[in-house]
């Protein structure tokens, strides 16, 4: 697939998912896992939909007449897909993280984008966890990080539970009750774009933050290299 076709794809969720539950029926919740469950648990996927994706579903399950595709099942399903998606992701955080992080760029894992997480991470603590699942791509590396940082598996689950429900909750029950609406129906693609940028607000904002961060460091080390005086 290239990459005009995956925007067509993400653009048109609702369509497409409309055509495989009526071609595929029941199996339609076996794709959700999957794709939920590799944008969560790979850190080579964070491209796959997220927020988009349970949105769609959530319309899908909304304006689905016959009820084959029940808004129980889809909440279940994708809950589960992403609990064990950051769970695998966490323990091999634990297993193989240390070695990963000393690595530079490989064709499929962003070094950039595990030090970004690392710092959300640290400066949110555990609550990381449940703000990540609202942010594409550090929603993907954020299990990683903490398996990496050996968090407290205990504490980690609490966190990680609490986080896939209101992540799932949230955006499934959106779709399912603002996707009947005629609007929304209708310029599905705008709402997609729109849930697109909204929940990469927080990503433009840590990146503006780390800049200005930079900034400010090469500052001070420019005015604590520069004798007194200037150059006199």
């Amino acid at each position: 697939m290239d990459v005009s076709h995956a925007i067509d794809w993400v653009l048109h969720l609702d369509d497409h998912l409309k055509q495989m539950v009526i071609e595929h029926g029941a199996w339609t919740y076996l794709v959700l896992f999957g794709i939920v469950f590799c944008e969560t648990g790979l850190v080579v996927a964070p491209f796959l939909p997220g927020d988009s994706l349970l949105f769609a579903a959530g319309a899908i399950a909304g304006s689905d007449a016959t009820g084959s595709f029940r808004v129980e099942i889809v909440m279940f399903t994708l809950m589960a897909a992403a609990l064990c998606g950051d769970n695998v992701n966490y323990w091999v955080g634990r297993t193989i993280g240390p070695k990963v992080f000393k690595r530079e760029d490989s064709r499929w894992l962003k070094k950039k984008h595990l030090e970004r997480t690392h710092r959300f991470f640290e400066r949110y603590g555990g609550k990381a966890i449940i703000l990540a699942r609202f942010v594409p791509i550090v929603r993907t590396f954020t299990p990683f990080v903490a398996g990496v940082g050996s968090m407290h598996y205990p504490r980690f689950l609490r966190f990680c539970v609490l986080g896939a429900a209101l992540w799932v909750g949230l955006l499934v029950m959106a779709g399912y009750w603002f996707g009947r609406i005629e609007w929304v129906k209708s310029n599905f693609e705008i709402v997609v774009v729109a849930i697109i940028v909204i929940s990469l607000l927080p990503v433009v904002y840590e990146l503006i933050q780390a800049r200005r961060h930079i900034k400010q460091d090469a500052t001070t080390r420019q005015e604590r290299d520069t004798p007194a005086g200037g150059d006199a």
